[in-house]
């Protein structure tokens, strides 16, 4: 005993915990709803006080809605309505137009509705048609297609009497013209309300409304998982409120017609103890000159009366030639049967002649004819031998059920549709809390994880130097949600948390080693260019010296928006790879022809002018000898500079006397860098150009030997370049 006392004890006190949990949590949001419902409340009963005509019964629906979202809004807002319902229980039924409010006041101010003149004339003819236009139509059905009762109810009898309109038509325009007035004061109070708010409370209610996230948050709700499971709730609570309300209301007309039964019975019954059977023909035959006739009809029409639903009550003897009519009381100024008249059998009884004929019980019967709809009880009166002398009927209007459905359908569609929209927004609140923020962060995560990595995949392919720093930042972002729940959601960020460090320090491992080996790749190329260069003694730094002023010039074509989809970053990198390449030939040059000093013979020039093809023999015998082992792109580039640096824009170069465009861009570019680093440099047969010698041969040669486009961009840069070489050949070279 003392154990269980103990297990109750402990589940208590968990309970307190979960519930003292909840609240501090949610105190903001239960802060925001109490001042809702105060701000509801307490205006309304101001109105009411002072005779003012108007509800003012959602400002504070509107202006949470606006604070703090969907959820606190929809709960102030039927809230209002569970306190009045519990002085005035048809309140409660309206609850559902102030969801709608909470609903359309939130999707609109999130949409700005609030921010101009013209969107609040729109929005409050919006809220006029909820709480007016189908308000209405509620007030209409609840009150039994009569008039409703309140504010409206006046300007409503007004309608109808001055201008003859049904009772309908005068309630909705009563009903939309007081809504009208009554929106208008709660849309511009609740506007200048929030606007006086200090920026530092609504930042404390910022929590209560996801809304208020940052930027990248609401970008990645915006296809959220949420959206989803939002319409596919919507859809099977429509689904099921339809379902729901259909099987109410056939249950709802099942139990009516059953009631109205009893009632019809009810009234067979006490007239058929009122009517003496033994005298029926003599009530036939004499009609009101038989003793107590009349009688006994003022006490059927009292039995009629006490029975409100009875439309009819009539009594027939069923005989072969039709109904004989005992007893048959006049309605709403419809003239009754006279005794011993016969009238034709209605074709909708006809089925149950026989029985009749008979002298039997039949069940109860609905009939639409030219009497109405009704539903019609018969009951057989016996004499003393047992014998049916005729039949006492009761027939009860069919449209009372139909009033009496109408208002059923309307109050159960209300009640179920508030009560379930509050229950679906606590479920998407759990959810989006629980679930899919913690989905959506870590797939926000992901999504900065993922752009990282592809650009440290871009990075190691085209050889740039990695920069591992958004990645690491995008690892410490996972690390930082916290989510510290034991459920799947819980596993399911730890593995994710564990599998991006790994990843991240993965991609750094292979980041390094991929560095190692290119800056080897990268020094063994360079080193075999050099060694070959060595042979040329008039070489010197030329090969360094030309790739920089291919990256100068591609770099100054590209911000003058030439060759654009070509002049990339990646494709500019390589081309500053490539270019120590491009004189690689020469290996195959003898020493003798690569150092004479003189001129060379026409047969030395044309081995020479070998080193072209030979060079791109050389490279392209590389990059197949390779077969992927390391990255060869830039050799593909070093190929054409190597084979085309020494044909000519009109055609008269070599090897192939390519012309134009013809000649690949980066053989185009090389050229002009090529011919002005041998301008300016020093040979030990020649001293070097001048800067505007060198220039004015460049500028002789375009559009014959160089590419115009290429020379035009090379003088807006070629004195800086002059200028740096002269200043680090003295810097070299003190004594000179």
């Amino acid at each position: 005993m003392r154990k269980y006392a103990l297990e109750v004890v402990s589940s208590l006190k968990w309970i307190l915990k979960v519930v003292r949990g909840f609240l501090w949590r949610s105190r903001k949001a239960l802060l925001l709803i109490v001042l809702g419902l105060l701000l509801n409340v307490v205006p309304a009963k101001l109105a009411i006080f002072f005779g003012i005509p108007l509800f003012l019964d959602c400002l504070g629906t509107v202006l949470t809605a606006m604070l703090g979202g969907y959820l606190p809004a929809v709960i102030v807002g039927f809230g209002v309505n569970a306190i009045n319902g519990i002085a005035e229980p048809v309140a409660m039924y309206y609850g559902v137009l102030s969801i709608f409010i909470a609903v359309v006041a939130t999707f609109l101010f999130r949409r700005g509705f609030f921010k101009s003149i013209w969107k609040l004339l729109v929005l409050i003819l919006i809220f006029a048609m909820i709480g007016g236009g189908i308000g209405s139509i509620f007030t209409y059905a609840l009150y039994g297609f009569n008039f409703g009762e309140g504010i409206s109810a006046p300007f409503a009898i007004a309608f109808h009497d001055l201008m003859h309109w049904d009772r309908f038509t005068s309630q909705l325009c009563a009903d939309v013209v007081i809504d009208v007035f009554d929106k208008s004061v709660i849309v511009l109070l609740s506007a200048l309300i929030y606007h006086f708010i200090p920026n530092h409370v609504k930042e404390y209610l910022s929590e209560v409304n996801f809304a208020r996230g940052n930027s990248a948050e609401k970008a990645s709700f915006s296809n959220s998982l949420l959206n989803k499971v939002v319409l596919m709730v919507i859809v099977a609570e429509v689904l099921l409120g339809g379902l729901a309300s259909t099987i109410g209301l056939f249950l709802y007309r099942d139990n009516s017609i059953n009631d109205y039964i009893s009632t019809a019975r009810g009234v067979t019954e006490s007239a058929s103890i009122a009517i003496d059977a033994e005298r029926v023909d003599e009530y036939i035959a004499r009609g009101h000159e038989a003793e107590g006739y009349d009688r006994i009809k003022r006490i059927l029409e009292q039995i009629r009366k006490s029975f409100p639903h009875t439309k009819y009550l009539y009594v027939y003897k069923i005989m072969e030639d039709g109904c004989h009519v005992v007893f048959d009381l006049d309605v709403d100024g419809e003239a009754e049967g006279e005794p011993g008249s016969v009238l034709e059998f209605d074709p909708s009884f006809l089925p149950y002649l026989p029985k009749l004929l008979n002298g039997e019980e039949i069940e109860p019967i609905i009939s639409d004819d030219q009497f109405g709809w009704l539903l019609t009880v018969y009951k057989p009166i016996r004499n003393a031998a047992g014998k049916t002398v005729a039949y006492v009927a009761a027939d009860v209007s069919m449209e009372s059920i139909v009033r009496d459905e109408a208002m059923f359908f309307i109050k159960l569609l209300s009640l179920f549709f508030g009560l379930s929209i509050i229950i679906m927004m606590i479920v998407f609140e759990l959810m989006k809390r629980g679930i899919v923020i913690p989905v959506n962060k870590m797939s926000y995560a992901a999504q900065k994880i993922a752009g990282a990595t592809m650009r440290a995949n871009y990075a190691l392919d085209m050889g740039f130097d990695l920069d591992l720093s958004r990645m690491r930042n995008s690892v410490n972002d996972v690390a930082s949600l916290g989510i510290k729940s034991k459920d799947e959601i819980g596993q399911l960020y730890d593995y994710f948390n564990a599998m991006t460090d790994d990843t991240f320090n993965f991609i750094q491992k292979v980041h390094d080693q991929n560095q190692r080996i290119q800056r080897m790749q990268e020094v063994i190329i360079m080193e075999f260019a050099e060694m070959v260069e060595a042979r040329d003694k008039c070489t010197g730094d030329h090969i360094k010296k030309t790739a920089q002023y291919v990256e100068a010039i591609a770099k100054e074509l590209q911000s003058e928006g030439q060759f654009r989809g070509i002049l990339t970053d990646a494709y500019i990198h390589k081309l500053k790879q490539a270019a120590p390449l491009h004189d690689i030939g020469k290996i195959a040059v003898s020493d003798l022809i690569l150092n004479k000093n003189g001129k060379l013979t026409d047969e030395e020039f044309a081995i020479m002018k070998n080193h072209t093809t030979e060079g791109g023999k050389i490279l392209q015998k590389i990059v197949d000898d390779a077969k992927g082992a390391f990255d060869a792109d830039y050799l593909n580039e070093s190929i054409e500079m190597a084979c085309y640096h020494h044909e000519k824009w009109d055609g008269s170069g070599y090897p192939n006397r390519l012309k134009g465009e013809e000649i690949p861009l980066s053989a185009r570019i090389m050229a002009v860098a090529d011919v002005f680093d041998a301008l300016i440099a020093e040979r030990v047969y020649k001293k070097g150009f001048s800067y505007e010698k060198a220039m004015a041969i460049i500028m002789e040669g375009a559009g014959s030997h160089f590419d115009p486009v290429v020379v035009e961009a090379f003088t807006h840069i070629s004195k800086s370049l002059y200028d740096a070489r002269t200043k680090l050949s003295s810097e070299e070279n003190p004594a000179k």
